[in-house]
């Protein structure tokens, strides 16, 4: 009986998703931190792993020495997984590498830098078997669960029509002229990839539309600008969207919404109701029916489907919020990590994470969403 052990590349000082990875692992007490490559410069990496109180044997000058020093330690020793949480051009060859070294993986999202990097670490975790879990993290909501447990049990009837949103105000000016971190790398295709707004926040509405339905866009036809002048990736975009049942969809994704902060929500109508879920308050889901009065579900109040109880942590009224949500993620990994340490099958109910393949479906998103803005067709298949 031990703690699972996690390295973590990139999130060293200065970096703000490395910080939420953190307090998300250890929030449940079952994952410590025993090494890590924090930064692409050796003296940053070094200065952040005292910054966590490691060793300084344990903390590393890149990834490459890192995954390759760790398989050498002992197995009484050596990380279990690693944690990637550096900007998007820089997710593969960690992924890759750790994969091949025999280690379990945490990938913060998008997938990787480009589709074929996506496919090839798609068939390299079904090669290895190892776990590869990606951090959609609204995924982790109790009610969010409860949302998609309702809709797997036909509460709602057949899914007719979704429209999803997430509309960020952060980008409104050519922020990253200032040199901004966030800003620098998210607006550099040499760093992001071929989608601004679309790959950053796009792809979590995506993902979230098709978490909740259970069901799969087939077809898009997408209009994406760039608003901000001197800008060189897609900061607006809106989406018409074709599910695989039929079911039509609308999806919203802005960086330069002046004055919104990160509401995510959705809206998603069945034949029977519809339900209705923001980011912004998340402990609760409206449920709307044609025949009855409107209905408030609250986390951890009243009769609930398992899957919502299982991801709930504290009592009615407090808030569950961002890194909860996060955490049920990381916790739902180190519990499958420790029965593949155990020779023991997981339960159930620790299974429930985004993995490598949504992160292939946010890619394929992307690629369909861009050639779509592009071309004058009206229809992209996904």
């Amino acid at each position: 009986m031990r703690k699972i052990r996690m390295g973590m590349i990139g999130g060293g000082r200065g970096a703000f998703i490395g910080g939420v990875h953190r307090m998300a692992a250890a929030l449940d007490g079952q994952i410590e931190l025993v090494c890590g490559a924090f930064s692409s410069k050796p003296e940053v990496s070094k200065a952040s792993g005292e910054d966590f109180f490691l060793p300084a044997d344990r903390v590393y000058n890149d990834y490459l020495e890192m995954i390759t020093r760790e398989a050498e330690l002992p197995e009484s020793e050596r990380m279990d997984f690693v944690s990637i949480v550096t900007p998007n051009h820089m997710h593969y060859g960690p992924a890759k590498m750790a994969l091949d070294y025999g280690f379990h993986v945490v990938c913060d999202k998008p997938l990787s830098f480009d589709m074929d990097q996506a496919e090839e670490l798609q068939k390299l975790v079904k090669q290895t078997g190892l776990i590869f879990a990606l951090t959609h993290n609204y995924t982790g909501y109790p009610m969010v669960k409860q949302a998609r447990a309702m809709i797997a049990h036909q509460e709602i009837g057949k899914i007719r029509k979704v429209v999803v949103a997430y509309p960020q105000g952060w980008l409104s000016t050519l922020l990253e002229a200032s040199d901004q971190k966030q800003a620098s790398w998210r607006t550099d295709p040499s760093k992001s990839g071929i989608a601004g707004a679309m790959g950053d926040i796009g792809t979590h509405a995506e993902n979230l539309a098709e978490y909740i339905t259970g069901l799969k866009i087939t077809e898009l036809c997408a209009d994406i600008s760039t608003l901000v002048e001197g800008r060189q990736l897609d900061d607006d975009g809106n989406v018409l969207l074709r599910f695989n049942n039929g079911a039509r969809g609308i999806l919203y994704a802005s960086q330069i919404s002046a004055g919104e902060e990160n509401d995510l929500h959705i809206n998603i109508y069945g034949e029977k109701g519809s339900l209705s879920w923001k980011q912004m308050e998340p402990n609760s889901l409206t449920v709307k029916w044609l025949d009855q009065p409107t209905q408030i579900y609250r986390t951890g109040v009243g009769n609930l489907y398992d899957q919502t109880n299982d991801h709930t942590r504290l009592p009615a009224g407090h808030p569950e919020g961002y890194l909860e949500a996060f955490a049920n993620i990381y916790r739902n990994v180190a519990m499958c990590i420790r029965s593949r340490v155990l020779g023991e099958m997981p339960d159930d109910k620790y299974m429930d994470y985004p993995t490598v393949d949504d992160g292939v479906r946010g890619m394929k998103f992307v690629y369909a969403v861009v050639a779509s803005g592009k071309s004058n067709e009206k229809w992209t298949e996904l």
